[in-house]
Protein backbone atom coordinates (compact mmCIF):
# COMPACT_ATOMS: atom_id res chain seq x y z
CA UNK A 1 0.00 0.00 0.00
CA UNK A 2 1.71 3.44 -1.00
CA UNK A 3 1.76 5.84 1.49
CA UNK A 4 3.08 9.70 2.24
CA UNK A 5 3.64 10.49 5.73
CA UNK A 6 4.37 14.23 6.43
CA UNK A 7 6.46 15.69 9.24
CA UNK A 8 8.21 18.81 10.57
CA UNK A 9 4.94 21.27 11.12
CA UNK A 10 4.38 23.07 13.77
CA UNK A 11 4.02 26.84 15.23
CA UNK A 12 6.44 29.38 14.56
CA UNK A 13 6.48 33.21 14.54
CA UNK A 14 5.91 35.35 11.30
CA UNK A 15 9.62 35.32 9.95
CA UNK A 16 10.82 31.94 11.31
CA UNK A 17 11.05 28.91 9.19
CA UNK A 18 10.35 25.88 8.91
CA UNK A 19 11.04 22.31 6.92
CA UNK A 20 8.45 19.70 6.02
CA UNK A 21 9.59 16.36 5.31
CA UNK A 22 7.09 13.73 3.40
CA UNK A 23 8.42 9.88 3.24
CA UNK A 24 6.65 7.62 0.95
CA UNK A 25 6.78 4.10 1.32
CA UNK A 26 4.70 0.84 -0.56
CA UNK A 27 6.84 1.96 -3.45
CA UNK A 28 9.84 3.85 -5.61
CA UNK A 29 9.05 7.83 -5.78
CA UNK A 30 12.50 8.23 -7.70
CA UNK A 31 10.92 8.48 -10.88
CA UNK A 32 7.51 10.57 -10.31
CA UNK A 33 7.03 14.08 -10.02
CA UNK A 34 6.16 15.32 -6.03
CA UNK A 35 4.21 18.28 -4.93
CA UNK A 36 3.05 20.29 -1.92
CA UNK A 37 -0.44 21.72 -1.68
CA UNK A 38 -1.84 23.49 1.68
CA UNK A 39 -5.42 24.36 2.38
CA UNK A 40 -6.21 26.90 4.73
CA UNK A 41 -9.59 26.87 7.12
CA UNK A 42 -12.40 27.72 5.15
CA UNK A 43 -10.44 27.69 1.59
CA UNK A 44 -9.88 25.17 -0.78
CA UNK A 45 -6.87 23.67 -1.58
CA UNK A 46 -3.92 25.06 -3.32
CA UNK A 47 -0.69 24.35 -5.06
CA UNK A 48 2.57 25.58 -3.25
CA UNK A 49 5.46 23.85 -5.43
CA UNK A 50 6.49 20.61 -7.46
CA UNK A 51 9.56 19.30 -8.45
CA UNK A 52 10.72 16.76 -10.95
CA UNK A 53 12.04 13.79 -10.27
CA UNK A 54 15.64 14.41 -11.24
CA UNK A 55 14.99 17.49 -9.52
CA UNK A 56 16.02 19.33 -12.71
CA UNK A 57 13.12 21.22 -12.90
CA UNK A 58 11.02 22.95 -10.05
CA UNK A 59 7.58 25.25 -9.59
CA UNK A 60 6.20 27.33 -7.37
CA UNK A 61 3.53 29.48 -6.56
CA UNK A 62 3.64 32.85 -7.01
CA UNK A 63 2.63 33.63 -3.02
CA UNK A 64 5.67 31.57 -1.79
CA UNK A 65 8.42 32.23 -4.24
CA UNK A 66 11.34 33.20 -3.21
CA UNK A 67 10.71 32.14 0.12
CA UNK A 68 10.02 28.36 -0.32
CA UNK A 69 12.11 25.78 -1.56
CA UNK A 70 11.24 21.95 -2.60
CA UNK A 71 13.98 19.26 -2.82
CA UNK A 72 14.04 15.69 -2.99
CA UNK A 73 16.15 12.87 -2.24
CA UNK A 74 14.88 9.73 -3.93
CA UNK A 75 17.37 7.33 -2.68
CA UNK A 76 15.14 7.65 0.64
CA UNK A 77 11.82 8.31 -1.10
CA UNK A 78 11.70 12.20 0.60
CA UNK A 79 10.60 15.62 -0.73
CA UNK A 80 11.37 18.53 1.52
CA UNK A 81 9.59 22.03 1.59
CA UNK A 82 11.76 24.75 3.05
CA UNK A 83 9.79 27.70 4.55
CA UNK A 84 11.50 31.11 5.24
CA UNK A 85 10.68 34.16 5.97
CA UNK A 86 6.69 32.82 7.27
CA UNK A 87 3.75 34.94 7.44
CA UNK A 88 0.45 34.68 9.21
CA UNK A 89 -1.41 33.92 6.07
CA UNK A 90 1.21 30.51 4.98
CA UNK A 91 -1.08 28.86 8.19
CA UNK A 92 -2.48 25.66 6.80
CA UNK A 93 -2.50 22.07 6.95
CA UNK A 94 0.24 21.01 4.23
CA UNK A 95 -0.25 17.78 2.45
CA UNK A 96 2.57 16.40 -0.45
CA UNK A 97 1.17 14.46 -3.32
CA UNK A 98 3.08 11.75 -5.99
CA UNK A 99 2.19 11.78 -9.74
CA UNK A 100 2.57 9.24 -11.80
CA UNK A 101 1.12 10.60 -14.86
CA UNK A 102 2.71 13.93 -15.13
CA UNK A 103 5.57 14.71 -17.06
CA UNK A 104 6.94 17.77 -15.25
CA UNK A 105 6.05 19.82 -12.39
CA UNK A 106 2.53 19.81 -12.34
CA UNK A 107 -0.28 22.92 -10.17
CA UNK A 108 -2.92 21.18 -10.96
CA UNK A 109 -4.55 18.69 -8.30
CA UNK A 110 -6.21 16.11 -10.79
CA UNK A 111 -2.39 14.72 -12.17
CA UNK A 112 -1.50 13.65 -8.48
CA UNK A 113 -2.51 9.95 -7.82
CA UNK A 114 -1.17 9.82 -4.33
CA UNK A 115 -1.71 12.48 -1.37
CA UNK A 116 -0.60 12.28 2.45
CA UNK A 117 -2.56 13.04 5.93
CA UNK A 118 -0.67 16.43 5.66
CA UNK A 119 1.00 18.42 8.80
CA UNK A 120 -0.57 21.75 10.32
CA UNK A 121 1.80 24.91 10.35
CA UNK A 122 0.63 27.54 11.83
CA UNK A 123 2.47 31.07 11.74
CA UNK A 124 1.39 33.98 14.43
CA UNK A 125 1.84 37.43 14.03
Amino acid sequence: QVQLVESGGGLVQAGGSLRLSCTASGRSFSSVVMGWFRQAPGKEREFVAAISWNRMGTYYASSVKGRFTISRDNANNTVYLQMNSLKPEDTAVYSCAASEQSHGPSLSQRVYDYRGQGTQVTVSS
